[in-house]
């Protein structure tokens, strides 16, 4: 057994908060749950609003817009254009966690969503994986299924959900007749894992593609949850969140804050209309099991080499569900639904297959993602605040449950400090290199210190225009219209989880005092406040 641990990373995509059995959830995640009971379940553990932003702070230990994913490189705007920390790739300004443990000894391996360059030159291979199989973009079909859609005719949301893979640094031109995304990737890592060279440590990073939209699962898994959602979104939100207080994952009095959302209610829809929509949650939660199924497959690799006992496993969502899609239809070009109803087959018994394109829209959103507001690409809770667990069980903090505030900035000096390795901050690779902005976790989790960040630290997001900073329990939000206000609101996350009851007007000393530290966060990682925000979200 080698002296410094393994690492293995498993990020879902557009995961809701309750989404896993062990945070709460209906879900069948088996796998998931002996990891996250044995190990430790994070109350409180912030990412980015979105994917792309999220993955580069996961692996340069800062913020986004230092690390060159200040906006999607989908919607980069020609304001954006030739600004620092807005190349739409992993820049060049971060040392990567995969280069410093590769050059550390590291056996490094990812097979999974990538979305962080589309080129060879900033594909996986070139930051530091010795093997990778990737999907480089933001999204794409699960079954490999690509419409015959003339170019001009692709509307954008489908644009970037052409399928687009990698392994090693070369374009993949072809993917196998039976694929499914959780399943290769995960038949990937495992061929790579069993390459590992004798007496090396490893970093395995798996991140999943699933459940993020287009919604589609094997049929036997959906089968089995085909009459499960039929009370709706708000039925489901009320389960959801009577688990969660049972759990003690939440408070029992804990307000929850109502659904935003302009679809129409639940009560309201016709039959079919229910129907469909049901069969939309059943097929999430159908793709959530599968991803668990081949967690699990993981899981048994580890304990057959006998490694397991030995393998940080880290598990977390990319940020909060995807709820937006529905409501933003028309920015995405008036002939999206045409071009669906063309190329995909989208009735009720399809639902799910590869040539069907569904995603579930808010209210469904809203009840993974409870008691906080919104959900995915905004900077309240709903956006940021993710289920993440760590086993790890040479930890002094396991078989517990984590109210310390953590973010996935954190996670990279957490493993260096664990095999032992430096941050090789001011230079790496003959290159200047900024420092991480995380902080080590590992203190806290040996249980020498009650928290892992100051009550005075101080942390800041922005994506798309939408704002936010904390310190302590205190939070300034900015959500422009029409989410949001289009001015600063501020809450107490000790009394007030769900975001509801502004305070802005009457602790003016504590926003003002926030707002200066926004502007000290503005410059200290070069955020573009004047820039439009894009009519994509």
């Amino acid at each position: 057994m080698t002296a410094q641990p393994n690492f293995l990373v498993i990020l879902a995509d557009d995961l809701g908060f309750s989404d896993i059995g062990a945070f709460g959830s209906e879900i069948s995640t088996p796998h998931l749950d002996e990891l996250a009971y044995a190990g430790l379940r994070f109350t409180d553990f912030h990412t980015a609003s979105a994917c792309s932003p999220t993955r580069a702070m996961l692996l340069s230990g800062t913020d986004h817009h230092l690390a060159g994913l200040g906006t999607f490189a989908e919607i980069l705007t020609p304001a954006h254009a030739g600004k620092p920390g807005y190349e739409g790739y992993l820049n060049d300004q971060v040392a990567a966690l995969p280069e410093i443990l590769q050059d550390a000894g590291y056996y490094t391996i990812m097979s999974g969503k990538w979305h962080l360059g589309l080129t060879p030159e900033r594909s996986p291979h070139a930051r530091g994986f010795d093997r990778s199989f990737a999907l480089l973009p933001g999204a794409a079909n699960h079954y490999g299924f690509e419409a015959d859609i003339a170019p001009d005719q692709v509307p954008r949301l489908l644009k970037g959900t052409r399928g687009l893979y990698a392994e090693d640094g070369e374009y993949v031109k072809e993917l196998p007749d039976d694929y499914y995304s959780s399943d290769y990737f995960t038949d990937r890592l495992l061929g790579y894992l069993a390459e590992a060279p004798a007496g090396k440590p490893f970093f395995a990073y798996l991140p999943f593609s699933a459940p993020h939209w287009p919604l589609q699962a094997p049929d036997e898994l959906i089968a089995r949850y085909a009459h499960r959602y039929h009370a709706g979104p708000d039925a489901l939100r009320l389960e959801r969140l009577a688990r969660l207080k049972d759990l003690g994952l939440i408070d029992a009095d804990v307000e929850a804050h109502p659904v935003i959302a302009t679809n129409t209610e639940w009560s309201a829809l016709s039959d079919e209309q229910k129907a469909f929509s049901a069969r939309t949650m059943a097929v999430y939660a159908a793709m959530v099991e599968r991803m668990d199924w081949n967690i699990g497959r993981v899981i048994e690799q580890l304990k057959t080499s006998g490694q397991f006992d030995n393998t940080v496993i880290l598990f977390l969502s990319d940020n909060g569900a995807e709820g937006a899609l529905l409501e933003a239809l028309p920015a995405f070009g008036p002939n999206l639904q045409q071009v669906i109803d063309t190329h995909y087959d989208n009735s009720l018994a399809n639902l799910g297959r590869g040539n069907s394109y569904v995603w579930y829209g808010p209210r469904w959103a809203q009840a993974g993602t409870a008691p906080a507001r919104l959900y995915k690409a905004f900077t309240t809770e709903g956006g940021i605040r993710v289920p993440a667990l760590l086993h790890y069980g040479k930890l002094a903090r396991q078989r517990a449950i984590s109210r310390d505030f953590a973010t996935v900035m954190d996670i990279a000096p957490t493993l260096l400090e664990l095999a032992g390795i430096t941050h090789p901050a001011p230079r790496f690779r003959a290159r200047e290199v900024l420092p991480v902005r995380g902080r080590s976790l590992l203190p806290w989790l040996h249980a020498t210190t009650d928290r892992t960040h100051p009550q005075d630290h101080v942390t800041g997001w922005e994506l798309f225009g939408r704002k936010a900073i904390r310190q302590g329990d205190w939070k300034a939000v900015f959500i422009p219209e029409p989410a949001g206000p289009s001015r600063w609101q501020l809450y107490d996350l000790s009394q007030d989880p769900g975001e509801i009851h502004d305070q802005a007007e009457a602790r003016p000393d504590i926003l003002t005092g926030l707002l200066g530290a926004w502007q000290q966060y503005v410059r200290e990682t070069g955020v573009l406040e004047d820039i439009p925000a894009p009519a994509l979200l």
